[in-house]
């Protein structure tokens, strides 16, 4: 190897224009080729701010069934109860 070794960009940045990502639980809808919307709650992915492009894993889209889907909205899941508090209220 050289001292020029190429090197991958890390994931925490965006393909695209090499944004930061936002690691997060998202709620989103996705809409696939036949036109049928599909709402999902508390998907994992990074959400890239400056280009609005959202990274899902692509073990988890084939799991629900989303390949040839576009994801048409995300916004970050709103955590009304976190680990340990949910028995107190």
């Amino acid at each position: 190897m050289t001292s020029s070794t190429f090197r991958s960009r890390p994931i925490e940045t965006c393909r695209f224009c090499s944004g930061a990502l936002l690691t997060s639980v998202y709620d989103t809808v996705f809409r696939d080729p036949e036109a049928d919307e599909r709402l999902f709650f508390a998907i994992p992915g990074a959400l890239c701010v400056p280009c609005r492009q959202l990274y899902v894993d692509q073990q988890l889209i084939g799991i629900l069934g989303l390949d040839g889907a576009r994801c048409t909205f995300a916004i970050e899941s709103d955590r009304v109860l976190t680990a340990g508090q949910a028995g107190a209220a």
